[in-house]
């Protein structure tokens, strides 16, 4: 089973920019879309981004759209998350996931396999 593994979280003030990026153990990586979750303390894991299994569409929450980017390098089994203009309500922990299938990401309830995270906390 692949894993996943993701860095590159921080502390970062308002306004600021992040990228965070999540590495797959194997090769499985590229016939799969991705997406990625976050969670804040006391709140329910959601959805915030995912790209298909080439890095021709990308989806984003209404929250994060226009300022996150998504998007993957298959050469190195490697997808990323560009977050920009962050707002303290961006913080949490993030997570990414393989998706279903090519083109579809699985909902929250949907995945058991999680991975650490990393955590991105947007502060002054």
């Amino acid at each position: 089973q692949v894993q996943l593994k993701e860095f590159g979280g921080g502390l970062v003030q308002p306004g600021g920019s992040l990228t965070v990026s999540c590495v797959a153990s194997d090769r499985t990586f590229v016939d799969y879309a991705m997406a990625w979750y976050r969670q804040a303390p006391g709140t329910e894991r959601e959805f915030v981004a995912a790209i298909n299994f080439i890095g021709s569409n990308t989806y984003y929450s209404d929250s994060v759209q226009g300022r996150f980017t998504v998007s993957r390098e298959n050469f190195d089994n490697t997808m990323f998350l560009q977050m920009n203009d962050l707002k303290t309500e961006d913080t949490g922990r993030y997570y990414c996931a393989l998706g279903s299938n090519r083109e579809h990401w699985r909902s929250v309830d949907e995945i058991a396999d999680w991975g650490q995270g990393t955590q991105v906390t947007v502060a002054s």
